[in-house]
Formats: structure tokens, sequence, C-alpha cells
């Protein structure tokens, strides 16, 4: 899998998000391509915004046990799968704010560095290691830019 942590990598991505127009159809989901950023933006949210309420200990045991290695494994998402719903995004959203705060969080990733995030505690999965960071993001990134065409 990239390396999101690396200049390139996250070079790459902007690359691909810069592709993206308000009208890029997706090749499947339900999602518009402005929903899907805002989408995106959510994962970013999570680690820097304190927006979502954490999950209470319970549901945090279930994520660990039943969700955490399908979002930080290498293994790639399959298509229309369920999503939690603090990622559902229905409402209509703003193509080019969606887009700017993404660029924003992957260049404040970058900065940060993996050093920053080894180890670090999870909004829901506990601490993970860099890898596992890495995976979480790039891999849902790649996904739904994918599903954009891009």
């Amino acid at each position: 899998m990239k390396n999101i942590f690396l200049p390139a990598v996250t070079s790459e991505v902007i690359e691909r998000i810069n592709k993206l127009t308000p009208s890029s159809p997706q090749l499947w989901g339900k999602m518009n391509v402005s929903q899907m950023l805002a989408h995106c933006n959510v994962s970013y949210e999570l680690v820097y915004d304190g927006k979502h309420p954490k999950p209470n200990i319970f549901m945090k045991l279930v994520m660990k046990a039943f969700v955490k290695n399908i979002v930080v494994s290498e293994k790639p998402y399959k298509r229309n799968s369920q999503t939690a719903p603090s990622f559902v995004i229905t409402d209509e959203k703003q193509f080019a704010i969606e887009k700017q705060r993404l660029i924003d969080y992957l260049n404040k990733t970058l900065e940060l560095g993996e050093k920053h995030f080894d180890g670090k505690e999870s909004h829901s999965f506990g601490k993970l290691t860099k890898t596992e960071w890495n995976n979480m993001f790039y891999k849902h990134l790649d996904h739904h830019l994918s599903q954009f065409g891009a």
C-alpha cells in the first residue's frame, strides 16, 4: 500500500483530487462528488476536530473486534459496502469547500508525519501503528477517488 506520509504520495493523491469537478460522475455508490469529499473529510475530522462524539466503551470494543481490521488492513474495500453512521453524507455539500478541506487535511497529516501517528489513539479503534493509520487514510481515499474515476 502506498504511504500517505510520503510527500510524493500525498502530491499524487492531491493531483487525483484536483482532477475531480463538481459534475464528476460516480462509477458506483449513492454519493455525488461533493458528498464523497465531505465523506472523506470525516476521517480527518475524527483526528483533528473533535466534531464527532466518541463511541462508548461497549461500541469501541465492538468496533475493535469487528470493524478495525477491515479499516486498517491492506485489503481494499468492497464497492457499496456499509458505511458507519457518522460517515453517511446525505445533504448537499459545496464542492470547492470540501475539496479544499480535504487537501488541507492531507497537507496537515503530511506535515505532522508518521511519527506523530505511530501509537496515536484513534477515535474508535484504540492505539494504531503508523502503518495502520496509513492504511486507513490511504485506502479510504484511494477507494473513493477510484469511485469517481480519479
